[in-house]
């Protein structure tokens, strides 16, 4: 199943800057790893916020559910979720 996903963050300002450091980097290391595994196929970063859109390629909502609350940044995060169907029109799909 394909999701879009927007997920905006909000790390506090006055958070430690190592844990910080920390944090962004098992970040990135975790989503990194998604991309590679194809769960985690696009990215695409929001110009001026700190936020992405991103599409999923998953079994279903519980395997979404848990990579989503598996991000280290994740409670720091707003997710938006839109569960995606073909459209009739793509000529890609047919």
């Amino acid at each position: 199943m394909l999701f879009h996903v927007r997920m905006d963050v909000h790390i506090p300002h006055d958070l430690d800057a190592d844990v910080r450091a920390d944090i962004v980097a098992r970040e990135k290391a975790y989503s990194q790893e998604l991309q590679r595994t194809g769960k985690w196929p696009h990215i695409w970063r929001i110009v001026g916020e700190y936020s992405n859109y991103s599409i999923f390629d998953v079994d279903g909502n519980d395997e979404l559910h848990g990579i989503l609350s598996g991000l280290p940044l994740f409670a720091y995060m707003d997710i938006s979720v839109t569960p995606l169907a073909t459209h009739p029109s793509d000529i890609a799909a047919g």
